[in-house]
């Protein structure tokens, strides 16, 4: 009897005044969706933007993403630095519900294994209604890091990538069950929230 999955709506938003103009080209949307592609075992649906650094365009993205795409997940990259022009955390709590600090708080704690100036990143995430809203680092090595977390090494501890709370995170918010591949991403549910996977009646 096959497996059914259920599909999962996601969001990829790359927020870049240069690559949005094709001045370079854009590797965050890339960089999200291989390693999504790569972590999750559910379908996905995907809605992908590439816009500018201008915070009503941001804010209004996020609403579409939210309200009219019905995404379950919007994953943002690119922005969040101290810069003038890196505004996308006030746009994203400017759409917000609730706030979420622990994902940005994690974020950093993991870039500041490799960088000391992993302190100037403003990396948040939120809630609007049924979506979870994360601004993730603007390079593809930091994203999947971030994401992925640190392996354990000799004399160091691992450090947990913020996805293995977003299947949880999800749930509590009336998403539809993630299921992960542990060799990419081991997601944590408490015992009692783990299901097994649903299957094809027919």
């Amino acid at each position: 009897m096959a497996t059914v999955l259920d599909t999962v709506s996601i969001g990829v938003v790359s927020v870049s005044d240069r690559a949005s103009r094709g001045v370079y080209e854009d590797k965050g949307i890339p960089a999200l969706q291989e390693w999504l592609t790569a972590a999750l075992k559910n379908p996905v649906r995907w809605s992908t933007r590439l816009i500018a650094d201008e915070a009503p365009l941001i804010e209004a993205t996020l609403i579409e993403l939210c309200d009219v795409e019905r995404c379950d997940l919007v994953l943002t990259t690119g922005g969040t630095g101290p810069a003038p022009r890196d505004v996308t955390p006030e746009a994203t709590l400017a759409v917000a519900h609730k706030l979420m600090p622990g994902f940005g708080e994690q974020m950093r704690q993991i870039s500041l294994n490799f960088v000391p100036t992993a302190i100037l990143s403003r990396q948040i995430a939120v809630i609007r209604n049924r979506t979870l809203i994360i601004n993730l680092p603007g390079q593809p090595k930091s994203i999947r890091e971030t994401l992925e977390g640190l392996a354990a090494s000799e004399g160091r501890a691992a450090v947990p990538g913020i996805f293995a709370a977003v299947p949880y995170g999800i749930d509590l918010i009336g998403g539809p069950y993630l299921e992960t591949d542990p060799e990419r991403c081991r997601a944590f549910r408490p015992k009692s929230a783990v299901k097994p996977a649903p299957t094809d009646p027919t």
